[in-house]
């Protein structure tokens, strides 16, 4: 599988951006897909993650109630809706498929795959 994250941009704080991640080969329905980002001189941390039939959504605290996650499978693409974005989440976006469900969406060791990344910048 090869994933291609795309939609990143500048906007103002408050402003929205949508994230996609696009992916190739036919069994990416099957794979639970996370989102990541890293923001300068830090840690990769989790963003939100989605199963692969979409029923099961899960975010970070620090996103919830502001980011939703989705995906079309039909499509192989996930998607990232990003609303009342704030500076502090300004970071490079990565997306990353897992091809077997270790019960841990949230390290991105259990994740097989990753895209390049997107920017994701936010001003004050």
């Amino acid at each position: 599988v090869q994933l291609q994250a795309s939609g990143g941009g500048l906007v103002q704080a408050g402003g929205s951006l949508r994230l996609f991640c696009a992916a190739s080969g036919r069994t990416f329905s099957s794979y639970t897909v996370g989102w990541f980002r890293q923001a300068p001189g830090k840690e990769r941390e989790f963003v939100s993650a989605i199963s692969w039939s979409g029923s099961r959504p899960y975010y970070a605290d620090s996103v919830k109630g502001r980011f939703t996650i989705s995906r079309d499978n039909a499509k192989s693409t996930v998607y990232l809706q990003m609303n009342s974005l704030i500076p502090e989440d300004t970071a490079v976006y990565y997306c990353a498929a897992m091809k077997y469900y270790t019960g841990n969406y949230v390290d991105e060791s259990s994740y097989n795959f990753w895209g390049q990344g997107t920017q994701v910048t936010v001003s004050s």
